[in-house]
């Protein structure tokens, strides 16, 4: 069985690898969207499970038991199986096995459904927990978008647009761990983008106040040449990332759960913003990509 699986519906096309369960490709009538995964970061959108950014000393504590679990868990590392594989839809699905209970002592399903309609591109990561026990956990979205998103336009011409302000204040990053609150620099509810916001590392806004950002490239004369809206269901959190040495893409990331505070290492249970689910129980978490198509999608 191929380790990739296209899908298309209307202008849109996607690319999905069961390695990782991940989406590594995604273009649109005026040509591709997704970063490609190259030298400066291998990866496209990377599944984040059971964990969102790092623990400290990536270790999970549970009833007193330390486990090695590094940044952002095994999900997107690990190979998938196919459930489905149809014209416009793909689902995988990865499960507890041996080996990741070493790290991670908990039984899990973890589905990734990618599907396409309408222009628009949506992703599913549906979490059940099929034990008699809680499944504790973090989940988030990392996908990568080119950046700049068109040809000839300038990294800096590029901007974020929300519909609500987000009043703040942001998280620092120190370490990959969270640190000290600190502004946000939006202007209103505009991010214009620079290389330098991200020095850093991540902005990262926990329990945002929007579910759907606009980003988009202008011209010289402030006209939109090439956008797409990102909007999400079921996530509290987001990340907004670039390589802090500088790199030619944006990750807009949902996310529900973050990493440690910094200096903090209690139960995993305890961890703040941590999600729970009941034996039995279900949650869908959902991202969509829906591109803009302007008459113009080249600089003036």
């Amino acid at each position: 069985m191929t380790d990739t699986h296209e899908i298309a519906s209307g202008r849109l096309r996607a690319t999905i690898r069961a390695q990782g369960g991940e989406m590594i490709a995604l273009s649109d009538a005026n040509g591709p969207l997704l970063w490609h995964g190259g030298p400066e970061w291998p990866r496209h959108t990377p599944v984040l499970f059971p964990i969102v950014g790092r623990l400290t000393d990536d270790t999970l504590i549970l009833g007193g038991q330390s486990y090695h679990l590094t940044q952002h868990g095994f999900a997107r590392d690990s190979l998938f199986q196919w459930v489905e594989r149809a014209a416009d839809r793909a689902v995988l699905e990865l499960r507890e096995s041996a080996e990741t209970l070493v790290r991670y002592p908990f039984r899990f399903v973890l589905q990734m459904i990618y599907e396409l309609a309408d222009d628009r591109l949506s992703v599913t990561t549906r979490v059940t927990n099929p034990a008699e026990t809680k499944l504790i956990c973090g989940v988030g979205a990392h996908p990568a978008f080119l950046w700049p998103l068109a040809e000839g336009i300038a990294k800096e011409a590029h901007r974020l647009s929300f519909i609500h302000a987000e009043p703040g204040p942001g998280l620092g990053v120190e370490g990959g761990l969270l640190g000290a609150p600190i502004p946000l620099p939006f202007d209103g509810t505009e991010l214009p983008l620079a290389e330098a916001l991200f020095a850093n590392d991540a902005i990262v806004i926990p329990d945002v106040a929007n579910s759907s950002v606009r980003f988009a490239a202008f011209d010289t004369a402030g006209r939109e040449v090439r956008a797409l809206t990102v909007s999400w269901e079921g996530y509290k959190d987001l990340g907004i990332w670039s390589k802090p040495t500088g790199a030619p893409f944006l990750c807009i990331e949902p996310w529900f759960s973050m990493a440690s505070p910094a200096g903090w290492q209690g139960e995993f249970a305890e961890k703040p913003g941590i999600l729970t689910l009941a034996p039995g129980e279900s949650r869908d978490f959902v991202w969509h990509a829906t591109p803009h198509f302007i008459p113009t999608a080249s600089p003036a």
